[in-house]
């Protein structure tokens, strides 16, 4: 049997994983069930793996598994006595019993990401499209399809971008002013710039004062994905 606040914990991390894949951090979980310090999500992470409730994903930071769920009986008395067994403030209720259909992907676990060349090649991405694939932290990637694009020039220094990185890209044709995205400019140049509509015009902002921005109509501009991360190797 558990208690209130293991049961809230439970709770926490599998509505978490259900949400993002990405088990909760210690500081997200110490603020969800109001406690003091990390100390006491230590002591109730460790009573939850003792009774097999979840268990920790060898050599992975933050992964965790939610083996099951509290039995059925306890199912009914929590949904008899809501004030007993409350949830932590800003989480979802979660049926009690279920689990999630497919199991969430570990922080740590790696996603081959297609890597389709150079952003500034000076081609559509579909004509950039190789065989080649970057190996990417599922930790740093959000819900969606993604790619990666190896970033080549200055034009987005100010914005941390820098030549040789590589710039992870979720699949989108849509995206709101001020956002970072691939734009496809008249159907033959993909770049790397912020996006504004002005005036009736689509305008391409790069972050170097050094470059002046690029106005197109907006029959001439088709974006083809957001900026989602940023990936940099160091040699």
């Amino acid at each position: 049997m558990l208690t209130r606040k293991q049961h809230e914990l439970l709770t926490f991390i599998q509505v978490r994983l259900e949400e993002s894949g990405i088990s909760p951090s210690f500081e997200e979980m110490k603020e969800a069930l109001d406690l003091k310090s990390k100390s006491g999500v230590h002591r109730l992470i460790s009573a939850l793996e003792e009774r097999g409730f979840i268990r920790r994903l060898p050599n992975r930071a933050r992964a965790l598994e939610v083996l099951r769920q509290p039995d059925s009986a306890l199912a009914k008395k929590s949904a008899a006595a809501p004030a007993e067994v409350a949830q932590p403030s800003g989480i979802a209720a979660l049926k009690p019993g279920t689990r999630p259909l497919v199991a969430p992907t570990p922080a740590n676990d790696v996603i081959e990401l297609p890597l389709h060349g150079k952003i500034a090649a000076g081609m559509p991405i579909e004509a950039m499209e190789t065989a080649a694939t970057l190996p990417v932290p599922a930790a740093l990637l959000g819900a969606g399809e993604h790619y990666a694009l190896e970033v080549s020039g200055d034009s987005m220094v100010e914005a941390g971008i820098f030549d040789g990185d590589y710039a992870l890209v979720r699949k989108t044709d849509t995206a709101r002013d001020g956002e970072i995205v691939v734009a496809l400019v008249r159907g033959e140049e993909a770049t790397l710039k912020y996006l504004h509509r002005e005036k009736g015009m689509i305008r391409l902002d790069p972050a170097n004062a050094a470059y002046d921005p690029q106005f197109y109509r907006p029959d001439e501009v088709a974006v083809q994905g957001k900026l989602a991360g940023l990936l940099r190797r160091y040699h």
